[in-house]
């Protein structure tokens, strides 16, 4: 059986971690076509990995149903895939839940303690955070790895490991090359990059270009500066379109009434400002926003994110999601960013745009599919009215509408949990 490295962008012929190249085979025809990958359980244990996760994570980033728990070993996913495809997938899947996040090691343990995933490396000791923003990661925190006793796929796992690291070892010995010279061990050091393809790394690269542009520019620009005064609070709250002034309520909470609420004012009606003179909202760039926040200081602010659910989408909200989804993935950073963003979009629709309610469901899928709100954000939200955003009435009707999305989401469990128990 043909094998490759775990990390494939490591091209060192004695890096010592290998696995199985993912054979799958396609069967059946029209709606019962389907996918087996045969050898699924010997790659997930090389990865000392359950490999429901494997197959999960497959479900969710192809959109299609998966088996959890086969008495066959028969791991299916429904629809035709190629296997250089999820070869791909899987990469991601071990940047995300195996690689150590410090050395680039795959010689982690999944540990869940209080509600979060860690990933605990026996080859440097780091403990690293798996985003639980991931729609696997809720699949993880449901099914969580066995303690104490260790099952019959994790003890193979260890040996198989084991034995190949003595093997390669051996082989390193004799070829003249230590295996502690292996790339894993430095990959930042020699320029090597993640293979996880939805980073951020393009939109950050953009912000770093757009901010040299602007110091590049700043002798010319006029020099800006917010002036908090509460003359002038007020002077810009009269300069606000009426509907943004009902619009940008922020809510002084926990973090305090510190004078920023006028900056929040001055990045919202620059959003509707600069939307206007392009010609709408979908002209707006994502880095000119972001580095209007950065000026402001309010970019990793969660209540910029209600701003930004009130002021940058209009009525195609459902198609100009996907655009913003780099910079809002990058601001969104807490359950609370994305409370704060589920409740703009609420103002939003609710208030300002009331012909939309109908269109929530399609709203939060999108919001669910571009990891923008987790699945338990998403299903808190849904479960109560609340009138921190809007009136109750309001809210009841908004929620009203989300019951297709919360129903779909409430089912897609329960399809889980019974394949579980088969």
């Amino acid at each position: 059986m043909a094998t490759v490295n775990v990390r494939r962008d490591v091209t060192d012929p004695f890096y010592r971690y290998k696995m199985e190249r993912l054979q799958s085979k396609i069967e059946g025809k029209g709606n019962g076509i389907k996918t087996v990958i045969v050898n699924l359980s010997s790659v997930a244990q090389s990865l000392a990995r359950p490999p429901s996760y494997v197959i999960k994570y497959f479900g969710f980033e192809l959109g299609a149903q998966t088996n959890t728990n086969p008495a066959d070993d028969r791991w299916i996913i429904n629809g035709a895939h190629d296997a250089s495809k999820l070869q791909d997938y899987l990469d991601g899947f071990i940047t995300k839940f195996v690689l150590c996040k410090k050395c680039k090691n795959p010689e982690t343990d999944v540990n869940v303690k209080d509600g979060h995933i860690l990933l605990d490396c026996k080859a440097c000791g780091q403990r690293s955070d798996v985003d639980l923003r991931l729609k696997l990661s809720s699949f993880i925190l449901k099914n969580q790895p066995k303690k104490g006793k260790k099952d019959k796929s994790t003890k193979k796992a260890e040996r198989r490991a084991r034995k190949e690291a003595e093997a390669n070892a051996d082989d390193n010995s004799q070829n003249g090359v230590s295996p502690g010279d292996s790339a894993s061990d430095h990959a930042d050091e020699n320029g090597e990059v993640e293979l996880e393809a939805n980073s951020d790394d393009e939109f950050t690269r953009q912000i770093n270009e757009g901010a040299r542009d602007i110091e590049v520019e700043e002798a010319k620009e006029v020099e800006w500066s917010v002036d908090v005064s509460e003359e002038a609070v007020k002077a810009r709250a009269k300069d606000l379109p009426d509907d943004l002034k009902r619009a940008l309520v922020i809510d002084d909470d926990e973090e305090g009434a510190d004078g920023g609420a006028s900056g929040y004012d001055v990045f919202g009606k620059w959003v509707l400002d600069t939307a206007t003179e392009k010609g709408g909202a979908s002209k707006l760039d994502n880095v000119d926003i972001y580095l209007k926040a950065s000026e402001l200081g309010i970019e990793k602010k969660h209540r910029t994110l209600t701003v930004l659910a009130q002021t940058l989408f209009d009525a195609n909200i459902v198609k100009q999601i996907e655009q913003r989804a780099p910079m809002l993935k990058k601001m969104i950073t807490s359950e609370r960013h994305e409370k704060a963003f589920l409740g703009g979009t609420e103002r939003f629709v609710g208030n300002e745009k009331p012909e939309l309610i109908p269109q929530v469901s399609a709203i939060l899928l999108k919001y669910y599919e571009h990891d923008l709100v987790s699945e338990p954000v998403l299903k808190a939200w849904g479960s109560k009215a609340s009138k921190k955003y809007v009136d109750l009435k309001v809210s009841k009707s908004v929620r009203k509408s989300a019951e297709k999305f919360l129903e779909w989401l409430n089912t897609a469990e329960s399809d889980e949990e019974e394949s579980d128990d088969e």
